[in-house]
């Protein structure tokens, strides 16, 4: 045993000794030498293309794969303003950035880094984290991508929120500036060091200088510990006959059982039993013992957020021990990433597991329930996830000044550290460099794409006014039931 001890001890001979993966070094010099190809100034010019398509029509092809009672709801809340109108449009800026400068190193994308995707959900152990909180586009491409989505988002917002010209090019910067700042953090720290790190509620609250800030946010941490599935079935449920059930409230929320008449209600109920019998090999065995112990009582179409809907969502509640152990999930389809048309296809087979796959690369704390299923019934995919969970959003259109230049650093800081999870965060640390040449390109990039993203919004409006979108629901529209 001694020999076997030493002579498996022994110093290795040199070709073992060599590493396979590249130094700290040579991720540097990548970094570095990627600026020669794509110089950093250059992600400050954008134009539109001369062939770039109609906006209008591009939001137009993706409505014509949703449920058309659903669409005008959406087109409802894109017309809002420019600001919402700017969270539905992934789509078009796919196409946008496709012709920017790619600096060549990859990460998972979120695919729709808008400000408002951003937000405090329960880690595993029930405590409040922030992080990115929106994966149907994600798709590897261009760290830079989601970036200059970001920071265009805050231009946007600013505008909407009537900031000083000054006042929201600096909202713009501080979000870059953050994300350089953190992957230059990251960059020196372990692997495992970053992928354990978080940014729990404390350390938002310490961001809060104003004593009214942090009592605000205060409030909005109690309330987002109140969010729970007993809470959500408290307003989202009822019991009938002593049998609890989803509360019909048109239009955001329809039970399978109040579709009207030309809706296949038996193939909606087999094609959500169908897709839980898939999800439920996607998750741990332990979750799959755990959900074993919950009966699926009842389906509703639910509307989400303003790229959603349309799109097929569905509220499943589920009851464990008695009408006080409720379980509400969420089935969300999962269709291609609008990425997909100007990148590499995803891998997976199934959209859902595309966007489960992706969360659980760029989220610090992932939901227990994620998993997914594809379409054995309807050939769609889709995913799984807790319907309501301590989730806690920046009420945007509230912010002032102040407020919204914290929440863009924070944006920043926590877009970095989701890419330095999959991208070679040494590399992009490299690229960035530690000058502002890179913030004051991106800051231009923001302010130019926020200009066409208002002039897309005034054709969509025209669009509206004239009949050519509706944002009507038709008369015999379960809308209207």
């Amino acid at each position: 045993m001694a020999d076997l001890i030493v002579s498996s001890a022994a110093a290795p001979d040199a070709a073992e000794q060599k590493r396979s993966l590249p130094t700290v070094a040579e991720r540097q010099e990548r970094g570095r030498a990627a600026r020669k190809a794509a110089p950093r100034s250059s992600h400050g010019e954008w134009s539109p293309a001369a062939d770039r398509p109609d906006p209008v029509e591009t939001l137009a092809a993706q409505d014509a794969n949703r449920l058309d009672f659903l669409v005008p709801i959406r087109h409802q809340r894109m017309g809002a303003s420019a600001f919402t109108f700017y969270r539905g449009t992934a789509a078009i800026m796919a196409g946008d950035l496709a012709g920017t400068p790619d600096s060549g190193i990859s990460a998972q994308l979120s695919g729709d880094a808008h400000l408002s995707n951003f937000g405090g959900f329960a880690s595993p152990e029930r405590t409040l984290v922030f992080d990115a909180n929106d994966f149907d586009e994600t798709l590897p491409g261009p760290w830079e991508w989601d970036l200059k989505r970001l920071a265009a988002s805050l231009v946007v917002a600013g505008r909407h929120l009537g900031l000083a010209r000054k006042d929201v090019r600096k909202v713009a910067a501080d979000s870059v500036e953050s994300y350089r700042t953190e992957m230059h953090k990251l960059a020196a720290m372990t692997g495992l060091d970053v992928w354990y790190d978080s940014i729990p509620a404390a350390d938002i609250r310490a961001l809060l200088t104003g004593k009214s800030e942090r009592k605000a946010f205060d409030k909005s941490v109690k309330k987002a510990h109140r969010r729970s599935s007993l809470r959500a079935f408290k307003k989202l449920a009822e019991t009938v006959d002593g049998r609890p059930r989803i509360r019909n409230d048109p239009p955001l929320l329809i039970p399978l059982r109040d579709l009207p008449k030309q809706f296949d209600r038996e193939k909606g109920a087999e094609i959500v039993r169908a897709s839980y019998e898939d999800y439920h090999k996607t998750i741990s065995p332990e979750l799959q013992t755990l959900l074993d112990g919950y009966e699926l009582v009842d389906v509703a179409l639910k509307v989400v957020g303003v790229g959603s809907v349309g799109t097929r969502c569905f509220a499943a509640l589920f009851i464990g021990r008695d009408k006080n152990d409720p379980l509400f999930l969420q089935i969300k389809e999962a269709d291609s990433a609008v990425l997909e048309s100007v990148l590499p296809s995803s891998p997976y087979g199934s959209h859902g597991r595309r966007v489960v796959e992706g969360q659980r690369l760029m989220q610090s704390f992932g939901d227990i329930f994620l998993g997914w299923s594809s379409g054995r019934i309807d050939q769609r995919d889709y995913y799984w996830r807790q319907l309501k969970d301590m989730k806690l959003s920046a009420n945007i259109d509230s912010m002032e000044s102040k407020v919204l230049k914290q929440y863009a650093g924070l944006c920043g800081a926590i877009l970095a550290r989701a890419h330095a999870r999959s991208g070679d965060r040494v590399a992009i640390a490299a690229y960035l460099g530690k000058s502002k040449t890179f913030v004051d390109a991106l800051t231009r990039f923001a302010e130019t794409y926020a200009d066409q993203a208002e002039a897309d919004y005034g054709a969509f409006r025209v669009a509206i006014d004239s009949g050519r979108l509706s944002s009507e629901t038709p008369a015999e529209s379960p809308v209207r039931s």
